[in-house]
């Protein structure tokens, strides 16, 4: 792992929501080699990255997790020493937002009965609901917005994982299938609707077998529309990559949609996987279908 790139050294500022994953995230570039404080009060944002940029054998990669206690005790100090770092040349930064939607956050917050930093008298709905406001400043602020919404403990760490060694080498990929009427994901960089393409959902020999299965991957794949489809997407992909990869870009998410997320997304999702794969690209390729057990 080599956190420092062109001579620079490296800050990531993690944030988002309460119970969306920051402790996961933070584990995370533990774990690949990365100096990491968690709430750090934001006046003193400054002095670390100086103490850092001083060298002797420090680390050249910095992460500091900031999130709602900060901006409560802090005010607008948070705010503005990240717009410091921002600002300071000296370094390559990064701002991750971490979301989540509120029924994942309320069931998770129900699950480990912890309270919630922002709750007054036990209400977590209403507190997540004014901690998403108060910290809608800082998601516009940030270069890399990752839903967690849905996401097991292991789906989590293995995103985390991910994406802290492609913050550190490679372009980290990743193709997430879905399902318009579940609502669309946050977190994508480009989408792509495959609504177009017959629905397997109407054969009741398909209906209850997914994207995964033989009988509906040969029934979406094999249509000429598809083929086309896929054969112009794999194109795109191939002009993009390489060329997001040259700009320092680290995570690309390609969103592929269908009606329910189970049939036509899915087999095409991972064909593209598949593809991809077969072309070497030098990526990290992450998979993730958001629908299919419902």
């Amino acid at each position: 792992m080599d956190p420092q790139v062109s001579g620079k050294r490296r800050v990531l500022i993690i944030t988002g929501l309460s119970g969306a994953g920051k402790s996961n995230a933070l584990q995370a570039f533990e774990d690949a080699g990365y100096f990491c404080i968690d709430n750090l009060p934001p006046r003193m944002i400054p002095a670390v990255m100086e103490t850092t940029a001083q060298g002797n054998g420090g680390p050249d990669g910095v992460v500091l997790v900031m999130d709602m206690r900060g901006r409560r005790y802090f005010g607008e100090e948070l705010e503005r020493s990240l717009q410091a770092v921002v600002e300071d040349s000296g370094w390559e930064h990064r701002i991750l937002f971490i979301d989540s939607d509120d029924p994942t956050l309320v069931r998770r917050y129900k699950e480990s009965r912890r309270p919630h930093p922002a709750a007054r008298g036990g209400d977590v709905l209403e507190a997540i609901r004014r901690e998403r406001r108060d910290l809608a400043t800082l998601r516009e602020m940030a270069d890399l917005v990752v839903d967690t919404s849905g996401y097991s403990a292991l789906d989590s760490r293995l995103r985390f994982k991910r994406l802290a060694e492609s913050f550190s080498s490679r372009l980290t990929v990743s193709l997430l299938s879905f399902g318009f009427k579940h609502g669309t994901p946050l977190d994508v960089d480009t989408l792509l609707d495959v609504r177009f393409l017959p629905n397997p959902h109407y054969d009741p020999d398909l209906r209850p077998l997914t994207g995964h299965d033989a009988p509906v991957r040969e029934a979406v794949l094999g249509s000429d529309d598809c083929k086309e489809f896929l054969a112009r997407t794999g194109g795109l992909l191939s002009f993009l990559i390489p060329r997001y990869a040259a700009e320092g870009k680290t995570y690309f998410t390609l969103g592929i949609g269908c009606t329910g997320g189970r049939h036509r997304s899915v087999a095409i999702t991972e064909e593209l996987a598949r593809r991809l794969r077969q072309e070497d690209t030098g990526i990290d390729l992450f998979v993730r279908h958001r629908d299919v057990e419902r």
